[in-house]
């Protein structure tokens, strides 16, 4: 028996990855018009990737604009090996720790692993069922960057170590801290 949703689902998909490879192809020859839809195709993701990264609206929003810069910059460099989802993911991983290098107060965050407990209990839900997001968010900074890179993003540690200039050892306390915390939040804290 032919299932024909699934034939539509593929059919759907290989007509966007044939519109994106042509979008990208244009792109890399300087037509903004076709960088420009390539944004619209992409920028709910990569603003996604990059709150996840912040948990800060705004830094988020800056975060993304960044990217998109870089990417303009940097889109010649995309050789189609990979599927450009995974390239552009790579990119905004990249570009927002270094965003975040940038901004004011970076290494005092980085390295205040202690967040402001009062800071938590404005972003805790009032509804008994919370969402993961909103306990990703709690997270301490160090702790969320890697619990996001690592657990949601698939990044191995030595990467995260790498991208965010730490130590392995670092990458894989702050993500078993990020575990803790999340298990202690949910109520599952002894088990």
């Amino acid at each position: 028996m032919i299932d024909a949703h699934a034939s539509v689902v593929d059919a759907s998909e290989a007509f966007l990855q044939a519109k994106e490879k042509a979008l990208i192809q244009t792109a890399q020859k300087g037509d903004r018009q076709a960088y420009h839809a390539l944004y619209e195709m992409h920028v709910k993701r990569v603003y996604a990737l990059c709150y996840r990264l912040t948990s800060d609206q705004a830094l988020a929003e800056d975060a993304t604009q960044e990217v998109f810069i870089q990417l303009w910059r940097k889109l010649g460099n995309f050789d189609g090996k990979s599927r450009f989802t995974t390239w552009l993911h790579s990119v905004t991983a990249n570009v927002t720790v270094s965003y975040m290098r940038k901004q004011r107060g970076w290494f005092q965050r980085m390295f205040n692993i202690e967040e402001s407990v009062a800071e938590f209990e404005l972003a805790e839900s009032s509804s008994a069922e919370v969402d993961l997001e909103s306990y990703i968010v709690r997270l301490p900074e160090r702790a969320r960057m890697v619990f996001v890179l690592h657990a949601i993003e698939g990044y191995r540690h030595e990467e995260i170590a790498d991208m965010l200039n730490i130590a392995l050892g670092t990458s894989k306390s702050q993500f078993h801290r990020a575990k803790q915390l999340m298990k202690e939040w949910m109520g599952y804290g002894d088990e």
